[in-house]
């Protein structure tokens, strides 16, 4: 493509949407190929969803479907959801998702820090569960649903701009393949009809799980009159590849292969699909997810057998940071290794296994997280302020804490766990700086206590202790004790190993 259409000033993050680079393969391809994938991680949120997510909205509101403030509301295995989050949360319209709760968490905090609500739908009721509770809730609640499976918008967001990126960058070249999977099939059918008609010559490939073989089982999916799915296809297996083909093939996808856009189908293995994406990463430098993978390893296949010379585009849908918690990261850990441990020994500083000296003239992050701030004597109002904390009745756990001290922050978990009310004074907050009165309160701490650290917990004005101490009056019960004693209603049956909650690196290695 010519120019660079990222070296200007955007009125909004969704003017960043698309414009995403081609990059050619140099470890993984055969030396007489040229592969080639267009990386979709680069939109804003981090996957090929984000166009749909603006196309479909955006579309909305020309046709005045969508109300200002109206809700809006959509079944989406995570990057569809990510992407809507964004462009609701520019536009201001609330945002409701519904999610098999087999994807991964990571897709869920992500839409929820957008501020969208996430509701979770049984395993065992797959794509097609999500999809019958959001038209449920939408039908109900007089809200927005935007039927990306079979909603044209999603195509043609891809004709307008998908597309047309890529004869753009191949502009006076071949592209003898293009090759790409499907979630709702508007990548597939809104760039392949634009190839077919300004680039006939190139074939179009579409991939899909080998062991839910929808598209090559021949079988027909049933539907309703509006275009959704009557019920799951009987060809859908569970499998790998997130946001890849649901249990029935969507409208969009059924269009494409109708107008005879595709040219080939080829069944990926889902192991084969992990490899793939890890080889990216550690042989290109290209951090993607297990759907890419997958993609790839058709694009490959395809590959080995083309014409010297061939030029081969394959889509690489999304980034990897939302696949944590899959089989992607299996085996990624951490902490170290026994290998990473021995390039540790290898020189005698900043060991864990040694002890540490402090260098004159320095502090370690501990002590510089500990240090307490001196005033030549406790400050009348500090005294008075920190007596009157510990003594309401209205509010009896109070933690003494930083912001940013991650020992505290172990503390919070333990409280949100448990659901603890409790009171927190932040004493490196920007409040509690001015006239160092975080200060003169951590100096009457110490004269209370005979401890200088940070955090310290105080339940109905006893003295409970720091991070570990609290921990262990924990583990122990009488935290619990202390907090029944005092009235303080809290969730008596969480179960939490607080112990789990400590900084990872004092975890044993």
């Amino acid at each position: 493509m010519s120019g660079n259409p990222r070296q200007k000033i955007f009125d909004s993050i969704l003017g960043t949407v698309g414009h995403t680079p081609v990059v050619r393969l140099n470890a993984l391809a055969p030396p007489r190929v040229n592969v080639f994938v267009k990386v979709e991680a680069f939109n804003p949120m981090g996957s090929v969803k984000d166009r749909l997510a603006l196309g479909i909205i955006e579309d909305a509101e020309r046709r005045g479907a969508l109300r200002p403030g109206q809700t809006v509301i959509e079944a989406t295995s995570g990057n569809t959801g990510i992407g809507l989050a964004m462009v609701c949360a520019v536009k201001g319209y609330p945002l409701v998702v519904t999610m098999a709760e087999n994807f991964s968490v990571e897709r869920r905090k992500m839409m929820r820090f957008l501020g969208a609500k996430v509701v979770l739908t049984p395993a065992a009721l797959k794509g097609s569960g999500m999809l019958a509770k959001a038209v449920e809730l939408a039908d109900k609640h007089g809200w927005f649903l935007c039927r990306q499976f079979e909603n044209e918008a999603n195509a043609d967001m891809h004709s307008r701009t998908t597309a047309p990126e890529i004869l753009a960058a191949f502009e006076g070249e071949r592209l003898d393949y293009w090759v790409t999977g499907y979630g709702t099939g508007g990548t597939l059918k809104g760039v392949a009809r634009v190839l077919k008609a300004q680039r006939p010559e190139t074939q179009v490939i579409v991939c899909e799980p080998d062991n839910s073989p929808i598209l090559g089982s021949g079988i027909a999916q049933a539907r309703l009159p509006d275009g959704t799915p009557s019920d799951s296809h009987p060809a859908f297996r569970p499998h790998l590849m997130q946001g890849w083909s649901p249990d029935f093939i969507p409208k969009l996808t059924e269009d494409a292969l109708a107008m005879r856009l595709v040219d080939r189908v080829i069944p990926i293995n889902g192991n084969e699909a992990v490899r793939l994406a890890r080889e990216l990463a550690q042989r290109e430098g290209i951090f993607c997810g297990i759907s890419a993978g997958a993609t790839l390893a058709g694009a490959l296949q395809v590959a080995r057998n083309a014409p010297d010379g061939a030029n081969v585009l394959c889509m690489l849908p999304d980034t990897g940071e939302r696949y944590l918690s899959t089989p992607l990261f299996e085996g990624i850990g951490a902490d170290m290794t026994d290998e990473e441990l021995e390039i540790a020994r290898s020189t005698p500083g900043a060991r864990f296994d040694t002890p540490t000296s402090t260098p004159p003239g320095s502090e370690s992050a501990l002590a510089a997280t500990s240090a307490v701030a001196t005033s030549p004597e406790p400050a009348t109002d500090a005294d008075a302020f920190v007596a009157q904390l510990l003594a309401d009745p209205a509010q009896p756990v109070v933690l003494f804490a930083l912001e940013w001290c991650e020992f505290c922050w172990s503390l919070r978990k333990l409280f949100a766990a448990c659901s603890i009310p409790y009171r927190s004074v932040d004493l490196d907050s920007a409040d509690y700086q001015v006239g160092d009165r975080g200060g003169r309160i951590r100096s009457v701490l110490a004269a209370r206590i005979g401890a200088s650290t940070i955090p310290q917990v105080f339940v109905g004005g006893e003295w409970i202790g720091g991070t570990t101490e609290t921990m262990a009056a924990f583990n122990e019960g009488r935290l619990q004790r202390l907090l029944r004693e005092q009235g303080v209603h809290f969730d008596e049956a969480a179960d939490v190993d607080a112990d789990a909650l400590l900084p990872a690196w004092l975890h044993p290695r």
